[in-house]
């Protein structure tokens, strides 16, 4: 506390206590405008964070999501380094973002692992949910979680992603600064930001799911007509801008109803399902495989001209006449398909788009009748 001045002295002592005073006004200003800099500081960082958290619950489609959290959330936060890592033990959220269109190639921050344990959290007690660990980066144990920085990382926050007290994944914060993670730092922020963004995730994932499940057919587990109507659509757009060829193929089983009356319902849909398997095995994951009801595909072949969709047709037709079908019952079946294949149409820049994958399909499904009239088990191309 600083000393009244005395009115019994000197003009010496009275000046240097005036001065002490001074100097002691200006500290305290000045600390006063450091605290006042910091709370404006804070309340930035604040608004920034609550403007994130604000964008990543509306977003409706995962690669929305997590490109918003991967381009924003390193600005607003002041990061050289955000990653996500989720549990995926089958490989289901992967397989369906993939179907769905997502471009992983896009994300090198997005990682799966295929169990809670390959995270390495620790339990903080006995049935409690595990805990962030903060500390220096060691490019031995987390050089996996940042596969793509291009900086010198010096400090790492692994932050938990929980959701009803199961570990769906974690939030991956790295710094330049060895000062910026340390154990001793508090967390109630990074968690909380790590339990919005489980949220987020679990919630687009549910939708993802059930996007993918009605564009599904349930039984082959191929897409539907509905997926590839929608499909072509895009394709057909995509393929005036880009000048490449689409091919249709449209498959029918032989005899189909022969199989059911021998084998049962349950033997016909193993036949359909082990059909559709074959059929997948010879396309490329670009390409496209939807069931179109009863016992007829469609497969769209992107990137591929009338020659080399017949003879991918060919192989389709093979795969499945040369190799009997193991049905219910330890019998076995020989199954045949007829295929026939058709490119777009030489005037269909011309036309409208519906219009234009309307005379696709046409194109290939009267080719496939050609292909039957003609004897079945066998390849048909559309001319012209």
């Amino acid at each position: 506390m600083s000393q009244p001045i005395s009115s019994g002295s000197g003009p010496a002592s009275q000046a240097a206590a005036i001065t002490r005073l001074e100097a002691e006004n200006q500290a305290l200003r000045a600390h006063l405008a450091y605290l006042t800099e910091q709370l404006e500081r804070n309340h930035d960082i604040m608004g920034r964070h609550q403007a994130f958290d604000l964008e990543i619950v509306g977003a409706s489609t995962f690669p929305e999501l997590i490109g918003t959290i991967f381009r924003t959330l390193p600005v607003v936060s002041g990061l050289d380094g955000v990653t996500l890592s989720l549990v995926d033990e089958g490989d289901d959220i992967l397989v369906v973002m993939e179907k769905l269109g997502v471009d992983f190639s896009a994300f090198p921050q997005m990682l799966f692992v295929h169990g809670p344990g390959e995270l390495g959290f620790m339990p903080a007690a006995e049935g409690a949910p595990p805990l962030p660990l903060l500390g220096p980066f060691d490019a031995a144990v987390h050089g996996v979680r940042f596969p793509a920085s291009d900086v010198v990382l010096r400090s790492v926050a692994l932050v938990p992603l929980l959701r009803n007290r199961r570990l769906i994944g974690s939030l991956n914060l790295a710094s330049s600064d060895a000062a910026r993670f340390t154990p001793a730092l508090g967390t109630d922020f990074i968690k909380h930001m790590a339990s919005i963004i489980a949220i987020c995730l679990e919630n687009v994932i549910s939708n993802e799911m059930l996007k993918y499940i009605g564009l599904t057919d349930a039984l082959t587990g191929v897409y539907n007509r509905r997926y590839i109507d929608r499909r072509l659509l895009e394709e057909i757009a995509r393929a005036r801008r880009q000048q490449y060829c689409i091919t249709c193929m449209y498959i029918d089983i032989d005899h189909f109803k022969r199989v059911n009356d021998t084998h049962g319902h349950q033997g016909g849909d193993e036949v359909l399902r082990e059909v559709a398997a074959r059929i997948r095995h010879e396309l490329r994951r670009s390409d496209a495989l939807g069931r179109f009801g009863g016992e007829e595909f469609v497969v769209l072949l992107i990137d591929a001209d009338l020659a080399s969709a017949t003879v991918v047709a060919e192989r389709i037709r093979a795969s499945i006449a040369d190799a009997p079908f193991d049905l219910p019952g330890a019998v076995q079946a020989s199954v045949s398909v007829s295929i026939g294949v058709a490119s777009l149409p030489s005037q269909a820049n011309a036309l409208p788009i519906d219009v234009v994958a309307q005379q696709l399909v046409a194109h290939a499904d009267q080719a496939l009748y050609q292909a039957k009239a003609g004897g079945r088990n066998r390849v048909v191309s559309a001319v012209g």
